[in-house]
């Protein structure tokens, strides 16, 4: 058992100073005092009078087995270890493959995942890649979807991108109705995930798919919004009209410096747009190689996704731009986990897993992590770490 005493508790709501007491993997009770005394010998108790407690961090994008490849064989990203999640406050993330779907693959990916999740976060992944006709494990997206319990959608499929497949309005619909059909078989939500990239077609596909068909605009998950100027602005009208978007924190100074829009500006002012906040998410893209190309898409320069940069753009957006803490930590909390259907993640109640998140009150610092009941990371530092970490 776990108990942690006054708490400037964040559900993400602020709900005041709480005591709350965890067993095992799930939150046990939540009250404004719990005495000690009634607590189980060994009981490890944590005072968290000088921190800020909210959710753990719910990533909706990481590259597990690593990405790119855009540069040749040695250009191949790296996979991510555990610390790199848990340092970063995240413990709940879903693996998604790249451009490269012939030297990585789903068996990998599939494996890394359940190697996350039997080292102590959560960890789902999707099937399919950037390309279509997408690639599975059982030869079907809604086979995949309803057989294995680690994949509860398809993508990231690339479209409005020189590396896509470029898919017809007609082959990416069928994708989403059999991953719509699959996710209502097996309780999920069979999201599919959708790479954006630079083209000024920007999410014309998807609209044409949403005119001529039957298919929710909410089945869609378009990724890399704040790509561009032009692409977060389309991504605005599609907000509006009930669209969910999500934006990458994981910019370069390249980015930056070709107009990107950083996440934690861009949340502020698609809230001063009235852009609903249940909307918005933020991802990392983390492990992904983040490539960037000249005007003839001839590679120039190549980084590497940080998952860390999910949670310091939300605290930026605090800090710099004014955006309220609850508010903010919703893109990275509980709307995620909304969109992807994880009705036990992104809130802290006695109805959900014990993913939480300590933060110290004077900074807004990550002090403690603590996934599914156990502490992973104590004083920024892991304490549990990956098996060959």
């Amino acid at each position: 058992m776990l108990f942690i005493k006054n708490a400037q508790t964040y559900t993400p709501e602020s709900i005041g100073r709480k005591d709350i007491l965890l067993a095992g993997n799930q939150v046990l009770a939540i009250e404004d005092s719990i005495s000690e005394h009634h607590l189980l010998p060994g009981t490890k108790v944590i005072d968290a009078s000088h921190h800020l407690l909210v959710p753990g961090f719910v990533d909706s994008l990481v590259h597990i087995t690593g990405g790119g490849g855009e540069g040749g064989f040695h250009t191949r990203t790296p996979a991510m270890d555990l610390s790199d999640a848990t340092t970063a406050g995240i413990t709940t993330l879903v693996g998604a493959l790249g451009t490269d779907s012939t030297t990585r693959s789903l068996p990998d990916l599939l494996a890394k995942a359940r190697a996350l999740s039997h080292e102590g976060i959560t960890c789902y992944c999707h099937t399919g890649s950037y390309q279509v006709p997408v690639t599975t494990i059982t030869g079907s997206v809604k086979d995949d979807i309803i057989l294995i319990n680690e994949f509860i959608g398809v993508g990231e499929i690339a479209i409005a991108d020189h590396r896509s497949s470029m898919p017809s309005a007609a082959e990416l619909g069928r994708i989403a109705a059999e991953a719509r059909v699959g996710g209502m078989l097996s309780g999920k939500k069979g999201i599919v995930s959708i790479h954006m990239g630079d083209s000024t077609d920007y999410l014309s596909l998807l609209e044409t798919i949403i005119a001529q068909s039957d298919i929710p605009r909410t089945q869609f998950y378009p990724t890399h919004m704040n790509r561009n100027l032009g692409l977060f602005d389309a991504g605005k009208q599609w907000a509006n009209s009930g669209g969910y978007i999500d934006l990458t924190t994981s910019t370069t100074e390249m980015d930056l410096a070709r107009g990107e829009p950083p996440c934690s500006k861009a949340l502020a002012e698609l809230l001063d747009d009235n852009i609903a906040i249940e909307q918005i998410t933020f991802s990392s893209d983390g492990h992904a190689s983040l490539p960037i190309f000249d005007d003839n898409h001839d590679l120039v320069a190549l980084k590497v996704g940080l998952e860390e940069s999910l949670y310091r753009e939300v605290r930026l957006a605090v800090t710099d731009h004014g955006v309220d803490l609850a508010t903010a930590l919703k893109v990275i909390t509980q709307n995620p986990a909304k969109v992807l259907g994880l009705s036990h993640k992104g809130h802290i109640s006695t109805e959900h897993d014990a993913d939480m998140v300590l933060l110290r009150d004077d900074d807004l610092a990550i002090d403690t992590v603590i996934a599914r009941g156990q502490v992973m990371v104590e004083q920024a530092k892991p304490v549990i770490k990956g098996t060959f970490e």
